[in-house]
């Protein structure tokens, strides 16, 4: 398994491709830039199956509908925050003055302990609401990987919670929750670079 990282929009979001031994790839929070995307696809070599958002919030998911009509692929997300992505172009006008276009239609929802295919690789679905509720990493224990959307960030960084459907409890209960996983595992948030467990413990102790 290999995982690319592209920076899009406007907040410097983390894209994530995930690739296998075959050609299909799995696209994990698209925020924007959707050509850019789609031409490292193309590059890749590779057939895009299924798009993930770790949440609902606009900078994860604005260039989803273009990529749903460039490939006829399912858009997934946890159902709490279906709320969000209806409030899509809303939220974008209101933060960046961008106009993000229609949401994109939700085809599935994920739940925890759902697995999902990659290729010939799986990852499960770990609810760690907190930053919105509904929230969601995505865990291979094989190959010690984590992605976490804005659960953590490298550096003891946490996702805000200011929001009014944020809850700061419930983002520290889901921070314990990942942080019990085996030290060596690489974590990719939805900003800035990547980090192991490891490394973030020593900025959560209790």
């Amino acid at each position: 398994m290999r995982i690319r990282s592209l920076i899009v929009g406007r907040l410097q979001s983390n894209c994530y491709l995930i690739f296998d031994d075959t050609t299909e790839a799995t696209i994990i929070d698209p925020g924007d830039d959707a050509d850019y995307i789609i031409r490292i696809i193309a590059d890749e070599g590779a057939t895009p199956t299924k798009i993930i958002a770790t949440h609902g919030h606009f900078d994860h998911i604005m260039a989803a509908t273009e990529l749903q009509l460039a490939y006829s692929i399912p858009f997934l997300i946890h159902k709490k925050d279906k709320f969000l992505v209806k409030r899509m172009n809303d939220t974008a006008l209101y933060f960046t003055g961008i106009d993000g276009g229609p949401p994109p239609k939700i085809d599935g929802y994920l739940k925890d302990g759902q697995r999902i295919k990659i290729g010939d690789s799986s990852f499960a679905i770990i609810e760690t609401p907190g930053h919105t509720p509904g929230s969601i990493s995505l865990y291979n224990k094989k190959e010690s990987v984590l992605i976490t959307g804005d659960l953590i960030f490298a550096g003891g960084g946490v996702g805000r919670t200011d929001f009014s459907y944020s809850s700061p409890e419930n983002l520290q209960a889901s921070l314990a929750k990942i942080l019990k996983l085996s030290k060596a595992t690489t974590m990719y948030s939805g900003h800035g670079p990547e980090t192991t467990i490891e490394n973030e413990r020593s900025f959560h102790k209790r």
